[in-house]
């Protein structure tokens, strides 16, 4: 068998096997193990439609300004920058920008997908509600990504071929384990990074509230990723574990190497007649292995989030660890807590909503009164 189940809770039944799901007996297996995270979903409820919570109309100059700073995009730190005026260099960084978050948007999508496929498998009715309320959870994040696109660009860009297909995979796996380490661990380790990032140093304002508020959830959406990793890999015997750990490295080597490669982005470099493998080779020269080194020693760097992530879940070995080793200091993350990254910017977006929705109960309890 493929899968690689070591707890009941996450037993599976075949895709189209509804009469497993309707089986009496089941009702009255539930893990009380997702209670905590489950519950506390009021706590962090948001709607990207009410200005309560998020107001789209706040302005920025697009034409003036750039909404991340230019070392974001790779390409304005090489050759690149000397064909382009400056007006063409502020646009070419928002698109940059603009793709990178048309990617997040897929790959929010990506996890809605997945959570409503863990609800056609799951047996265990505890771990069954938590990817329900997931799926709910990544599908406001869908609708936030989809309006905060449309205002500052009006449509988003097609999927990269990469993480397209790393997409695809993911959702249409069979297996749980390549659902949750791919989608939990590596998706959302990439995505908390990056909204660390996204939050510390952009200057729009309404971005900086979007993400903060995407953050409060993906927070309890890493937590079930440990969960399973806590449940699940320290009793997986040799093969299996060699199996899941290498799995693993094969996908973070194809994100490190691609996920901003200019040859995935070619979609945005024929407005300013750049031709894709011209900007790839300036991105080679200025982007070394070394600069990519540098850039890793960020605590918030979206693939030393997913190292660390990897690392603290019990992944990674020492029969990975070196290939790890070439762009991080091993050693440092070890010791480092499993604190996720932009914890501290969703706690402080929790204590907000938590003000904001007992205000909200509160305006709802008088309406009821009254009526």
């Amino acid at each position: 068998m493929s899968d690689i189940t070591r707890d009941a809770i996450y037993n599976t039944v075949g895709r189209d096997d509804f009469a497993s799901m309707i089986d009496v007996n089941r009702y009255n297996e539930r893990t009380d193990a997702f209670d905590k995270i489950i519950s506390a979903t009021v706590d962090h409820f948001w709607d990207p439609t009410d200005t309560r919570y998020i107001d789209f109309d706040v302005p920025f100059d697009m034409d003036a300004e750039m909404i991340m700073p230019p070392d974001f995009a790779p390409e304005l730190s090489t050759a690149v920058a000397d064909k382009l005026d400056e007006g063409q260099l502020i646009r070419l960084s928002n698109q940059s920008t603009r793709w990178s978050l048309s990617a997040i948007l897929h790959g929010e999508q990506g996890a809605l997908s997945l959570s409503a496929s863990l609800c056609h498998i799951l047996r265990d009715p505890g771990a069954l509600e938590y990817a329900a309320n997931q799926a709910r959870e990544e599908a406001r994040h869908v609708t936030g990504f989809s309006m905060y696109i449309a205002k500052r660009w009006g449509t988003a860009l097609p999927c990269g071929s990469m993480l397209g297909s790393l997409l695809d995979e993911l959702v249409a796996a069979p297996e749980v384990y390549k659902k949750l380490v791919g989608m939990q661990m590596l998706v959302e380790g990439l995505a908390m990074g990056a909204f660390a990032t996204l939050h510390s140093r952009t200057n729009d304002p309404l971005l900086r509230r979007l993400v903060q508020l995407v953050m409060t959830d993906e927070a309890f959406h890493h937590k079930f990723g440990k969960i399973w990793a806590d449940r699940t890999m320290p009793k997986l015997n040799e093969e299996e574990h060699a199996r899941v750990e290498d799995w693993a490295a094969a996908c973070f080597d194809k994100v490190l190497f691609n996920l901003v490669n200019p040859e995935q982005k070619q979609v945005i470099y024929r407005e300013f007649d750049l031709d894709w493998k011209w900007v790839s080779a300036a991105v080679a020269e200025g982007f070394t292995d070394d600069r990519r080194r540098e850039m890793m020693m960020d605590s918030t760097n979206i693939f030393r989030v997913l190292i660390k992530t990897m690392l603290k879940a019990g992944i990674i070995t020492d029969r990975t660890r070196e290939r790890y080793s070439l762009w991080v200091d091993m050693e440092e993350l070890t010791l480092e807590d499993d604190t996720v990254a932009g914890q501290d910017v969703a706690d402080e977006g929790l204590a907000e909503l938590s003000r904001i929705n007992a205000s909200r109960d509160k305006i709802g309890r008088a309406f009821k009164q009254a009526s």
